[in-house]
């Protein structure tokens, strides 16, 4: 006679007991420590400068400088996920650039032609990089450290090592136009505010959705009072943010660009089946092939998707700039590295958020911008960024030793 055994029903599965506060808070200490972290810098700057850094038109530059930092953060952190890293995305800026003024001020080719020119060219240079980091395992540090080499030569052949632009108004818009209102108003643009309400809204309709899908399943493992003060938080940091610009000019159309790749790539990182494989071969990547994930092809597809990312932004800063220079993109690199890791990526991979991300290029641009209007040297700017990307990595280790 043999013994049977079934399944648990949905009503016998373990259920999930509710956290404490002070538990839950020293639990995912790296994921609210970096919003904590934006909220008191943006607090401190904001005390400093004499209300200068939340000023509409000061905030509006902020987002503006730091565009290009933030696209290439959200495809810099599904690199650092997957365990690799990119040296190369500031020269492939560079050299986008380059190529997008030479096709459209010199050859006289229409800029829609050329931006996706530019974009299908960052991919192949990606793809180029991916395929001996993938296939032929050669460490991405020195592929793409020799990425860098060679296409900060290239930009400087590409331009005879002069300035070219400046570029025609319609391609200056990408990165200094703004949404115009169908309304009217003199002074204040409530299209703009109209879409941060949406948006916010929207946000908040999928934070509940979410906690009633875990409350289904077992206990949120969120407490009630953490999930409330964080959605009332980014409701009303959105709304407020988008108010300030609705009164100077309303939101840049790169914020727009900018919102859209968030909301793509947190949703392929968090609710698709690449975003989980990317994520497993960070944490083991031996472990995700025996079970049955091609790791070299996803491995080529995060430097593909990083190099068309880099173009963007490449075409973006030309935008800003209205010229190509042979030094654009010189240090892009490290900018944007440093947000992917005070943002909450580990340096072992398998482990970040693409908002994350976000807020660290935001933690990084609010100190740039609060530190230059406060009188600060470029020398010593350089310097208190240098310590604070030590600090996030030292609290990424010692995190990982408490686990």
């Amino acid at each position: 006679m043999t013994q049977t055994t079934t399944d648990p029903t949905p009503a016998e599965a373990p259920r999930r007991k509710p956290q404490g506060a002070l538990t839950f808070l020293r639990g995912h200490l790296r994921e609210y420590g970096i919003l904590f972290a934006l909220i008191a810098i943006m607090a401190f700057f904001q005390i400093a400068t004499g209300g200068i850094l939340l000023k509409p038109v000061n905030l509006t530059n902020l987002i503006l400088q730091n565009s290009y930092i933030v696209i290439m953060a959200i495809g810099m952190l599904l690199v650092i996920v997957a365990g690799h890293i990119d040296l190369s995305v500031g020269s492939v800026l560079g050299f986008v650039g380059a190529l997008a003024a030479v096709m459209i001020v010199n050859w006289g080719i229409p800029y829609p032609i050329a931006a996706v020119v530019c974009l299908i060219a960052g991919a192949i240079i990606g793809m180029a990089q991916g395929f001996w980091i993938a296939y032929f395992r050669i460490p991405s540090f020195i592929v793409t450290l020799a990425g860098m080499l060679v296409f900060k030569g290239l930009t400087l052949w590409l331009l005879a090592g002069q300035s070219v632009g400046p570029f025609p108004p319609t391609f200056q818009l990408i990165s200094s136009g703004f949404i115009a209102d169908p309304f009217g108003m003199d002074g204040f643009n409530l299209l703009s505010l109209l879409i941060g309400v949406a948006v916010a809204s929207a946000l908040v309709l999928m934070a509940v959705r979410g906690r009633q899908r875990e409350a289904r399943t077992g206990v949120p493992s969120e407490p009630f009072s953490f999930f409330a003060a964080r959605t009332a938080l980014i409701f009303v940091g959105i709304i407020y943010m988008t108010w300030l610009m609705a009164d100077f000019r309303g939101l840049p159309n790169v914020f727009i660009v900018m919102a859209l790749l968030i909301a793509i790539y947190s949703f392929i990182t968090s609710r698709t089946t690449i975003g989980r494989r990317i994520y497993a071969i960070g944490g083991n990547e031996k472990a995700a092939t025996l079970s049955g994930i091609n790791s070299k092809r996803l491995t080529f597809f995060t430097f593909a998707n990083m190099g068309m990312l880099a173009a963007l932004a490449g075409l973006v800063f030309a935008a800003r700039l209205n010229t190509a220079t042979p030094k654009a993109g010189a240090t892009f690199e490290l900018d944007v590295i440093a947000a992917v890791f005070i943002g909450g990526a580990s340096m072992s991979g398998g482990v970040g958020t693409v908002v994350g991300a976000v807020v660290g290029a935001f933690i990084m641009g609010v100190m740039n911008n609060g530190m230059s209007i406060l009188g600060i040297g470029i020398d010593w700017q350089q310097v208190i960024k240098g310590l604070v990307l030590l600090a996030a990595v030292i609290f990424d280790v010692l995190n990982k030793k408490k686990g």
